[in-house]
């Protein structure tokens, strides 16, 4: 494929991606995908992954589904041992081949487990109406410790 400078042009089902699905709030969608294969100026071979797709996520503010836009634009380093990886261009994240064969579906999978946030949360939710929040006010005040300077304070102010 990288000599052969192949593309490839598709969708994918969400629902077909099982660990990502594990992540989800909900499956429908679908992920439309192009994939170049190549090489650059330097003869590094690479993976081109440009990919949109709309995820259901649960906003852990309001406990709702909403959907999170994504667009994926990345060029994936084609290495097969890991020493390889400092040899990279910039701007090349690495990606380990085994046998000489990549699954681009466990490919764009992967790409899509990085940007799903570890704590989803709604760009459309808002604070509680009341504009009250359980934070550090409701938290009691500690009451006062003994201060063993405080003799010197009350020295200090005479």
């Amino acid at each position: 494929m990288v000599t052969a400078r192949r593309s490839f042009v598709g969708q994918l089902p969400v629902e077909r991606l099982k660990r990502l699905a594990q992540v989800l709030e909900g499956t429908d969608g679908q992920i439309d995908y192009e994939i170049d294969f190549g090489r650059d100026e330097l003869g590094a071979a690479y993976f081109a992954l440009r990919a949109t797709t709309s995820l259901t996520l649960l906003c852990q503010r309001t406990l709702e589904p909403f959907q999170m836009p994504v667009k994926l634009d990345t060029r994936l380093g084609l290495i097969s041992d890991e020493s390889e990886e400092s040899g990279l261009p910039p701007g090349y994240e690495p990606l380990l081949v085994e046998d000489n064969r990549v699954d681009p579906a466990a490919v764009i999978e992967d790409e899509l487990l990085l940007v799903v946030p570890l704590v989803p949360v709604s760009p459309q939710s808002e604070w509680p109406e009341d504009g009250h929040d359980v934070g550090l006010e409701d938290v009691p005040p500690e009451a006062p410790e003994d201060n063993p300077f405080a003799v010197l304070r009350e020295l200090k102010k005479h």
